[in-house]
């Protein structure tokens, strides 16, 4: 009785996050209410309380299963590589493709207001970004220890890998002139190459 009762509950998780997810896909940030989810969901405003204690809540849990589709999109495009420089490439070119595919995702986690819901569940987000940010780590660690990677603290790898395309990204999301994402896709991973390029590549 009890595990059917936990499995309701998974799916009325479910619902939820996927009609937060398919409310912001067709309206923007501006339709993305708690009234617009609970009319697509079919779940009742009481039930999304219970399962998440607030709409806040849901949106820092659309935002993360955003930032895990993202990242385990990257972490494949490196373990497809062999070389630092074909998997910094690839990282680069994976988000781009990433972003071009997903807008509504991508724009969620990047300039939605609704990112800023977040903040006050960070912890939980963080957690959440674990598993995924320790196998990219372990993707640079012996590139780093051979010299082909740049001796960096991660953070500032991150920057300079994840920096330069998370900002293009996010401009043509805003619709900004001058940005195309295949013509970054062309120019943008030879560059981030040689800004983290070690010595012993």
């Amino acid at each position: 009785m009890k595990s059917a009762k936990q499995a309701r509950g998974r799916e009325t998780v479910e619902q939820l996050v996927e009609a937060a997810m398919a409310v912001y896909a067709e309206g923007g940030p501006q339709r993305f209410t708690l009234t617009a989810v609970v009319e697509a969901s079919g779940v009742s405003v009481g039930s999304l309380y219970h399962h998440f204690g607030s709409f806040d809540i849901l949106a820092a849990e659309v935002w993360s299963r955003c930032m895990a589709d993202l990242l385990d999109h990257l972490v494949a495009a490196l373990r497809a590589t062999r070389t630092a420089r074909t998997g910094i490439r690839a990282m680069v070119v994976g988000y781009l493709r990433w972003a071009a595919e997903h807008r509504a995702r991508a724009h969620f986690l990047l300039v939605s207001p609704h990112a800023g819901h977040v903040l006050p569940h960070a912890e939980r987000m963080r957690a959440g970004k674990a598993e995924r940010m320790e196998a990219i780590a372990a993707w640079f660690a012996p590139h780093v220890a051979a010299g082909r990677i740049q001796d960096l603290p991660p953070a500032l790898i991150e920057m300079l890998v994840i920096g330069p395309v998370a900002e293009t990204v996010r401009r043509w999301l805003a619709g900004v002139p001058g940005i195309d994402l295949d013509e970054a896709a062309r120019l943008l991973p030879e560059r981030v190459w040689q800004s983290v390029r070690g010595p012993g590549s």
